[in-house]
C-alpha cells in the first residue's frame, strides 16, 4: 500500500507507487488485502490537536529522539487527543498506556497529560531500539505488545485491530511529517 500527499494536502492511496512522492505504508505480502486509511486532509488532522498541546508534544518528541509528527499520529489514532480516554482493555490517557506500561515508564497518573506523553514517548523510543527502528513493528508492538510481535516471528501480529492500527498511524504520520511547523 502506498501513499502520497498532493499539493492541496489530499492523501492518495494505491497498491502501486504511482507517483514519485509515494511512500510505502504496507510491505507485508501476507497482510490484509484491504485496509482503512485516513482520508482527511492534513488540515483536518491538525484541527484535532489542541493548540496548547503542540509545544509539549514537540518538546517531548524531540527530547526522546522522535519526530513530533509520529507522536501526533499515535495520539490521534489512540485517543483523538482525549486526555481522559479509557479503552475497553484499560489503556488510559492521550497515548493509551496500559497500567503495566505506565508504571514501567514512570507514569503515576496516566490522565496527567505531561506524564502520559513522556511515558508514551519513552515507550516508543524503547520500542524503536528493540525493533531496530522498524516503524511497522514498533507500532505493532505499541498496539499489541512487544511479545506479540516477537511471538509472530518479528512480524505484525494477525490481529485485525493491529493490522488496521499500523497503516492508520503510518498514514497520519506521512501526512503530518510533511508539515514544517510540526517538525
Amino acid at each position: 500500500m502506498y501513499l502520497y500527499v498532493d499539493e492541496n494536502g489530499v492523501p492518495h492511496y494505491s497498491n502501486i507507487a504511482s507517483d514519485p512522492r509515494a511512500i510505502a505504508l504496507w510491505r507485508d505480502p501476507e497482510g490484509p488485502k484491504s485496509i482503512e486509511l485516513p482520508t482527511a486532509p492534513v488540515t483536518t488532522l491538525l484541527k484535532q490537536a489542541p493548540a496548547e498541546l503542540l509545544p509539549l508534544i514537540h518538546d517531548t518528541a524531540k527530547s526522546n529522539g522522535l519526530e513530533p509528527a509520529l507522536l501526533m499520529a499515535v495520539i490521534s489514532v489512540e485517543s483523538r487527543y482525549n486526555p481522559k480516554a479509557v479503552s475497553p482493555k484499560g489503556a488510559k490517557g492521550l497515548m493509551q498506556l496500559m497500567p503495566d506500561t505506565a508504571r514501567r515508564f514512570g507514569v503515576e497518573d496516566a490522565f496527567d497529560v505531561r506524564q502520559n506523553l513522556h511515558g508514551g514517548a519513552r515507550y516508543l523510543r524503547d520500542l524503536m531500539r528493540r525493533f531496530n527502528n522498524n516503524l511497522e513493528l514498533v507500532l505493532a508492538a505499541y498496539n499489541a505488545g512487544e511479545q506479540s510481535v516477537i511471538r509472530n516471528g518479528h512480524k505484525i501480529p494477525p490481529y485485525k485491530e493491529t493490522q488496521n492500527y499500523v497503516p492508520a498511524v503510518l498514514g497520519q504520520f506521512a501526512l503530518l511529517r510533511g508539515v514544517p511547523a510540526i517538525n
